[in-house]
Parts: structure tokens; C-alpha cells; sequence
């Protein structure tokens, strides 16, 4: 997995703020889904059984690493129960592309998204301040999307996120689940690592190809009373240890499509 972080000028990166030490409480996880029409896609978004594009709104609390929470590790998302995944026929952009060009070297409908925003933390003059990231989602080779990260102020930063499509068929009462390799990232050795607050975007994508329309995401065609029952899964790593991965689990439960 390439990962890159740079500073902005001379002498710019994350410097410690304080020994490590013992984590004082388990961070927060909440988030909101909502099915929203595909542009220039009829009869798309919130009905049953249609293509959709999804907004994501993910919130993270936490002081116990550095005065932010731990850093993020892993992402894993859990559809509704029914809903259908269909990677096949899209365009993808390689990571090489991307990291070394820039993501508008990507083929044209490699996108699975328009941009969206990471609002993190990050040490820079010796306090621990806010960084807004560019988020751009694109269809990675192979299967599944990743994700590409892009800081400029106070530190640059390129991240790179890789995901994939799990369990297609189902789990536990959900449908297919996205499940994300989120890179550590710091700017210099032992320095604390870049962590997140908040992650919003729109994902989703529809192509014509040979007379049909695919659709990355379908609705389920039902939807059970109280709503489409969703769950995020956030895997942190506790004091900036990778080899101590903390779960944090949250739900939401999406309205069900007007009839």
C-alpha cells in the first residue's frame, strides 16, 4: 500500500505532544445514509428496487490520542439486506496513476464519486490542528474502490485507501459489505500518526454499456418496518499500535422509500 506525507516548507511536520500512554476511553463512531438520484439517471435515488447514488456522513469523537481519536485502521460498511453490488463494466484508475499523476489522469467515468471531504487532525507546531482533505472515489482494478486522500495545509499529505466488496450474497441480515485498508500516516518516525473527525462524501455511479444501464448500487426491493437497518464498523488503532485494533460499531436506520 503507497502511502506519502510530506510538509508544506521547511522544518513543517507533526512533532510529539506527549509520551504515549494508556488509552482513557473508547472513541465514537455515528454516521447518515441517504439513497439520492444518479445524475442524468431517471428514476433513480430513494425507490426501491432502482439504482442509487448514496450521501455518507460519518462522525468520529475522541481526546485519548494526542487530544483526538486513535488513528483509523480499517473502515467496513454493511448494506441493507437485498441490495445488489455490480462492479463489472466500469472504467478503473490505477493507484499508479493516481499517485503519481494525479486523479485527473483517470479514465472519464472511472469515478465512483464526486469529491468529498475528510476533516482530520494533525500535529504541526507542536499542537494537534485540523486538516481538510479532498476525498476522490474511483474504481479500483480488479474489483472494489479506493480512495485518494489529498491535504495541502498545514501538511501535505497523499493517502491512498483500498477497498473491496465482501459477502455479495449477504451476512447476518445485511447485504454485501465494503470493507477499507485505511494506511497510518505521519510525516516523521515515531511522531503521532494523522487521525480522523468527520468523512463526507457521495458514492455511487451508473454506465450505459451495449443498451443497458448498469448501476454500481441497487435498492433492496423491500423494505423492512423502521427502516433499512445499516451498520459501520471503524477499526482504530489503539495509541497508534496497529497490532492493538480497537472496534467501534455503529447503526443507523435509513427511512424507507416513499411508496
Amino acid at each position: 500500500m503507497m502511502r506519502r506525507a510530506s510538509t508544506c516548507c521547511a522544518v513543517l511536520g507533526f512533532a510529539l505532544l506527549a509520551l504515549p500512554g494508556v488509552a482513557l476511553a473508547t472513541p465514537t463512531v455515528s454516521f447518515k445514509l441517504q439513497a439520492v438520484p444518479i445524475p442524468g439517471f431517471p428514476h433513480t435515488g430513494n425507490i426501491l428496487g432502482a439504482g442509487t447514488d448514496v450521501t455518507l456522513d460519518v462522525a468520529i469523537g475522541g481526546s485519548e490520542y494526542f487530544g483526538s481519536p486513535p488513528p483509523i485502521i480499517g473502515f467496513n460498511f454493511y448494506s441493507p439486506k437485498g441490495s445488489v453490488v455490480h462492479q463489472g463494466g466500469f472504467p478503473t484508475c490505477s493507484e499508479e496513476t493516481i499517485m503519481k499523476i494525479g486523479p485527473s489522469a483517470c479514465p472519464k467515468n472511472s469515478k465512483a464519486g464526486p469529491i468529498g471531504t475528510v476533516l482530520g487532525f494533525v500535529t504541526f507546531g507542536g499542537e494537534r490542528v485540523f486538516e481538510t482533505a479532498e476525498l476522490f472515489p474511483f474504481f479500483k482494478p480488479g474489483g472494489g474502490l479506493e480512495y485518494f486522500a489529498d491535504g495541502h495545509s498545514p501538511v501535505s499529505l497523499e493517502i491512498m485507501t483500498k477497498g473491496r466488496f465482501s459477502n455479495l450474497g449477504g451476512l447476518d441480515g445485511h447485504g454485501p459489505v465494503e470493507e477499507e485498508e485505511v494506511p497510518l500516516i505521519a510525516s516523521l518516525p515515531g511522531a503521532p500518526y494523522a487521525s480522523v473527525k468527520t468523512i463526507t462524501g457521495k458514492f455511487g455511479a451508473a454506465i450505459k454499456s451495449h443498451g443497458k444501464t448498469i448501476y454500481l448500487f441497487r435498492l433492496p426491493k423491500s423494505c423492512p418496518t423502521g427502516g433499512f437497518p445499516l451498520k459501520v464498523e471503524v477499526i482504530f488503532a489503539e495509541n497508534g499500535e496497529p497490532s492493538k485494533p480497537e472496534l467501534v460499531s455503529a447503526f443507523y436506520k435509513a427511512p424507507c422509500p416513499h411508496r
